[in-house]
């Protein structure tokens, strides 16, 4: 007689990601890869409170917890421990290997505790994955995918057939929505494409100057036919008030309309408004790794040195949906951004918005 299949029983994960906005968002793959594995897993994370708006949005993610940091106080980080304690999840998926968050893990009392084997955080691991990151083969969220799909293994779980883009599946109209709302406010031509650039970085990496974002977007201007001539909205995070509205009088003063979006009401607001853009345009940081998730087309500027190039921190939309950038291989500095030829890449962005979404451009 042939044994009975035994039934995969679905656990309590819970994933760390607790750094920056743009290394979060390349967790979403990983954690649509948990919870399709079992749609009954109970998938939590812990990330810090700026990141936590999205965390609650993802479609992926059942719990947030909030982590005070290395530098919360005795009572906060004694109330995190506490929290987890209570809640006897199974797993512990550390995306990003710290020992302060592996000692966390080991204390909690949580059995299986998986992290990529690296640094001496990895001695409160008993589950460690080699990956050697720092030699930057593969995109960040490729790297977290295979994490998860190492803790399913152990956990006897299936792997889920890969998902295709995007990664933040939202209702067909939020797109339709997000535009009216911005069309609306901003007296907006809805028959004209609706390029997206932002221009700030968070100090997350390099990124173009203000004068070559400039320089871009009146090389696009020009070469554009004038019936299909972009309007430019210009996106700003916390502090680049100031460098945005610059950049927008010197579009303006090159005849181009360029616009600034207003705040929006917190990141998740911000974030939605991005699914309006026709292409979104950035330095390698948390917005336009937003974008990808949206799998709105991209366009992103790179500096070349190994720890920080396209294909490392390639955004996860579509391939045929993004573009990216950087100094030459060979040059001076691989983070002399300068040496982007500024011409080829406005071209690469026009064949993009001719063939790529064209027919997406709302009358």
């Amino acid at each position: 007689m042939t044994q009975p299949k035994i039934r995969p029983r679905a656990r309590r994960i819970l994933v760390v990601r607790n750094d920056k906005l743009g290394d979060f968002m390349l967790a979403w793959p990983a954690l649509a890869c948990l919870k399709r594995a079992l749609p009954d897993n109970h998938i939590g994370v812990l990330v810090p409170s700026y990141t936590a708006p999205l965390a609650r949005a993802c479609p992926w993610i059942d719990e947030v917890l909030l982590d005070p940091g290395p530098h919360g106080n005795r009572s906060a980080q004694r109330d995190l421990l506490d929290q987890l304690r209570e809640r006897h999840f199974d797993a512990l998926l550390t995306l990003y290997s710290t020992p302060r968050i592996g000692w966390l893990g080991w204390r909690a009392g949580i059995p299986r505790r998986t992290a990529p084997a690296t640094k001496w955080a990895q001695i409160f691991y008993n589950h460690r994955i080699v990956q050697r990151r720092s030699r930057s083969r593969k995109p960040e969220y490729q790297y977290n995918l295979e994490l998860a799909e190492a803790l399913l293994d152990k956990l006897g779980q299936p792997r889920p057939e890969p998902l295709a883009p995007p990664f933040w599946p939202l209702p067909a109209t939020t797109r339709d929505t997000q535009r009216e709302l911005l069309a609306d406010t901003l007296n907006l031509d809805r028959s004209r494409p609706w390029l997206f650039l932002h221009i700030g970085s968070g100090g997350s990496a390099v990124n173009l100057s203000s004068t070559q974002y400039a320089t871009l977007a009146a090389v696009i201007d020009r070469q554009t036919p004038s019936n299909r001539r972009p309007l430019w909205l210009l996106t700003t995070g916390p502090g680049e008030e100031d460098t945005t509205r610059k950049l927008r009088d010197a579009l303006s003063e090159q005849g181009l309309e360029a616009i600034v979006v207003p705040p929006r009401q917190g990141l998740e607001e911000f974030a939605l408004t991005l699914a309006a853009a026709d292409l979104f345009i950035a330095g390698s940081t948390g917005p336009l790794h937003i974008a990808g998730c949206l799998d709105v087309p991209t366009a992103g500027f790179y500096p070349a040195k190994r720890s920080a190039t396209p294909l490392r921190w390639q955004t996860c939309n579509a391939a045929e949906r993004r573009l990216a950038f950087c100094p030459p291989p060979g040059s001076e500095s691989e983070t002399d951004m300068s040496q982007i030829d500024l011409e080829a890449a406005a071209n690469a962005i026009i064949d993009l918005m001719s063939t790529q979404f064209s027919h997406e451009i709302h009358p």
